[in-house]
C-alpha cells in the first residue's frame, strides 16, 4: 500500500498533524495575560511583591545604614532600645542597629531563598510528578513511596528534622525548603498527566514513533503547566513563611545576618519594652505574604476559563 493511500493514513497520523495539535494547548492558557491584568488580585498583589522586591534589589540604596553597625546613640541612657522616629524611621534593636536598615536586607534573604528553592522545588516535583505519571509501573510506585514518605511528617517538624543535622546557613535552609515542598506538587503533576496520557494525541504520537522524552516535552508538559505555576506562586509565600519560621526556631539563617525570622527571634524577650522589634518583622512577613497569595489566586483565575465568561 503506498503512502498517499487513504488507509495508510487513517491508520498512522503524518508527523504535520501534530505538530501544533490544538487539543494539546489548554484553553485555560489561551488569553492568559489578557484575563490575568483584569484581575484586581493581581494589581494588588503586584503592586505588594514589587515593593517587596524593591527593596531585595536596591537595599544598598534605601537602607540608610549597614544592617550589623551598633549606633553608639541607638540606645537611650538606660541602655533601651529607641523607639521609631528621628534618625532612626523604625526604631533600634537592643544592640542599638537600626531596624529599617536590618528589615530591607532581610527581604533580601527572604526573597532569595524563596527564589531559588521554589525553582529547585518546581523542577524537581514537575520532573517526579511526570516520569510517575507518564510510565506508571515500578517508576511510579518508587516516585509515590518516597512522595508518601515526605508528606507523612509536618513541614515544620521535617524541616527542624533536616535544620538539626545541617549546618544552618542561606544554603541550608534552600535544601530544607526544597525537600520539603516538590512533593506536593509531584502529586498534582502526577494527577494530571494520568489523564494527558490518555488522550488520542498522545496515543498518535506513539503511532508514529515518537519518543517519550519529546511526547513528555511537547505534548504532557503543556498540559500540566497551569498546575504548576499557580502551584509556584502560592509556594513562594509558603516558602517565607518556612524560612522565617526556621531562623525564629534557630536552624535557618544564623545570627548576626538580617533575616525576618531572626529578628523576631531577637525581639521575643523584648516585646514589652520595645514591641517594634517585633511588629515591623512580622509585618513585613505578612505584606510579602500576602502579595504572593493574591499573585497565585490571580494566576489560578486567569487560568480558568470560566473567569472569561465572569468577566
Amino acid at each position: 500500500m503506498s503512502e498517499n493511500s487513504p488507509g495508510s493514513a487513517a491508520a498512522v497520523p503524518s508527523v504535520a498533524s501534530l505538530s501544533t495539535p490544538a487539543e494539546a494547548l489548554p484553553r485555560s492558557q489561551r488569553g492568559f495575560w489578557s484575563q490575568f491584568r483584569r484581575l484586581p488580585n493581581a494589581w494588588i498583589g503586584g503592586v505588594l511583591v514589587v515593593l517587596v522586591l524593591g527593596c531585595a534589589i536596591f537595599a544598598p540604596l534605601i537602607a540608610p545604614a549597614d544592617p550589623l553597625q551598633q549606633f553608639r546613640n541607638g540606645l537611650n541612657d538606660v541602655g533601651m532600645p529607641l523607639p521609631p522616629g528621628g534618625q532612626f524611621p523604625l526604631g533600634t534593636d537592643h544592640l542599638g542597629r537600626d531596624m529599617l536598615s536590618r528589615l530591607v536586607y532581610g527581604a533580601r534573604v527572604s526573597l532569595f531563598v524563596a527564589f531559588i528553592a521554589n525553582v529547585f522545588a518546581t523542577l524537581v516535583g514537575t520532573t517526579a510528578g511526570l516520569l510517575a505519571g507518564y510510565f506508571a509501573g515500578r517508576v511510579d510506585w518508587l516516585i509515590m513511596r518516597i512522595v508518601d514518605v515526605l508528606l507523612a511528617f509536618p513541614a515544620v517538624l521535617l524541616a527542624l528534622a533536616f535544620g538539626a543535622v545541617l549546618r544552618p546557613s542561606v544554603t541550608t535552609v534552600v535544601i530544607i525548603v526544597t525537600l520539603i515542598s516538590w512533593a506536593p506538587l509531584a502529586r498534582l503533576v502526577r494527577s494530571q498527566v494520568l489523564t494527558v496520557r490518555e488522550r488520542d494525541y498522545i496515543t498518535s504520537a506513539h503511532c508514529i514513533g515518537m519518543h517519550h522524552s519529546g511526547i513528555l516535552l511537547y505534548y504532557v508538559l503543556p498540559q500540566v503547566m497551569s498546575v504548576v505555576i499557580v502551584w509556584t506562586a502560592l509556594s513562594f509565600a509558603s516558602t517565607v513563611l518556612v524560612e522565617s519560621a526556621l531562623s525564629f526556631l534557630g536552624v535557618g539563617i544564623p545570627l548576626p545576618d538580617a533575616s525576618w525570622g531572626n529578628m523576631i527571634l531577637e525581639g521575643q524577650t523584648r516585646y514589652r519594652i520595645a514591641p517594634w522589634m517585633i511588629i515591623m518583622p512580622t509585618i513585613a512577613i505578612l505584606l510579602t505574604t500576602l502579595g504572593f497569595n493574591l499573585l497565585g489566586y490571580a494566576a489560578r483565575d486567569a487560568l480558568d476559563p470560566r473567569t472569561a465568561q465572569r468577566l
